[in-house]
């Protein structure tokens, strides 16, 4: 065996970012949790005075605050011996509902290490593992990770790229939001357009509980209501829009899901199928924004898909040709990318062909 010390010192260097990436990711869990970082963002702090401010531990917290700012998540001043967030990484760390907020997905990572056993299994016997055989962190942890993205483009950017919507919502339309979790999207939605109904459908009864207090506290209560049920079965008819946001993908039968979703629309309505950002090609998309949705795939998506009937197993980086393909295989007449960000794409679907 001839190693190749050059590309092998390249190669390990990876590693340890990529180790230390790992590691630091439950620190942040942690700082989150406790609420540190938004503290932080206060102004700049000495371990102790931090620790007496979050009631916490000044040895653990001097340690957590060293990680922190090896890691370049918090800033150091070694004349002072403070520590601080500077305007970036507290727009990041410590603002709940910026368009940069990351806590969420470090929990989402967090629910994939618990979910090593189980998954050790499913890749011996080829089973599935359903969303609601996670921990309860992916569930918080998806809807704090993806809340931030929907607040920032799906009123501005998405629903006004769709043709003709944007009016009818204005005017008082009725919408589904199906797989709608804990109904973060439902509610932006039902916040921005107050003429129009919403219903939120999700199998999951513990995350329509939830987005229906979400929902309570938000205001929005006298014109949104959730329900659970699956994208195959979900009620009503005549709805203007259906909405699937990042998790059509996950479905074992998305054509199943596509025809019921064409079945309940108006004929003049409108499907907008929101995903993660992908190309067509597995080599175009090996880069960092494939290789969080590939790996999050690994773990949840493709195991949901097998856990149900059907198990297309789509995947998270399935890309626009498949979605087009299981649009059009559902009697879709029409198919087009509508708007897109680094993170997402955003496709339009209508009964109708143009």
């Amino acid at each position: 065996m001839s190693v190749d010390e050059a590309r092998l010192n390249a190669f390990m260097e990876k590693f340890v970012h990529d180790i230390g990436a790992v590691m630091h990711a439950a620190t942040v869990v942690v700082g989150d949790e406790l609420g540190l970082y938004k503290a932080m963002a206060e102004k700049p702090m000495t371990a102790d005075v931090l620790a007496q401010k979050t009631h916490t531990d000044v040895r653990y917290l001097r340690e957590w605050l060293s990680a922190q700012a090896a890691s370049g998540y918090v800033d150091y001043d070694p004349d002072s011996a403070e520590f601080s967030l500077n305007e970036e990484q507290a727009f990041a760390l410590a603002q709940e509902g910026s368009p940069a907020f990351i806590p969420g997905a470090f929990q989402i990572a967090v629910a994939q290490f618990r979910a090593i056993p189980k998954m050790i299994d499913i890749f011996r016997n080829g089973r599935g593992l359903g969303w609601h055989e996670h921990d309860p962190a992916l569930f918080h942890g998806t809807e704090r990770f993806f809340r931030p993205g929907y607040a920032a483009h799906l009123v501005s950017e998405w629903i006004p790229a769709l043709d003709g919507i944007e009016a009818r919502l204005k005017r008082g339309a009725s919408v589904a939001d199906v797989g709608c979790g804990h109904g973060a999207s439902t509610i932006i939605m039902a916040q921005a357009y107050p003429a129009s109904r919403f219903v939120g459908f999700d199998y999951h009864e513990p995350s329509v509980r939830h987005a229906t207090e979400a929902a309570r506290r938000a205001g929005v209560g006298d014109r949104v209501r959730f329900e659970v049920a699956s994208a195959k079965d979900y009620a009503g008819r005549d709805y203007d829009l259906v909405a699937v946001f990042d998790c059509l993908h996950d479905m074992g039968d998305p054509v199943g899901a596509a025809r019921h979703v064409r079945e309940t629309l108006r004929p003049d309505g409108a499907w907008m199928i929101v995903e993660p950002f992908a190309n067509d090609k597995l080599e175009d998309n090996l880069n960092p924004v494939g290789r969080v949705f590939y790996s999050a795939s690994t773990f949840i998506c493709t195991p949901a898909s097998r856990s149900q009937e059907v198990g297309l197993c789509l995947g998270a980086q399935a890309g626009e040709a498949r979605m087009r393909g299981v649009a059009e295989q559902a009697g879709f007449g029409r198919f087009r990318r509508a708007a897109q960000t680094p993170f997402n794409l955003v496709y339009e679907a209508r009964p109708l062909g143009p």
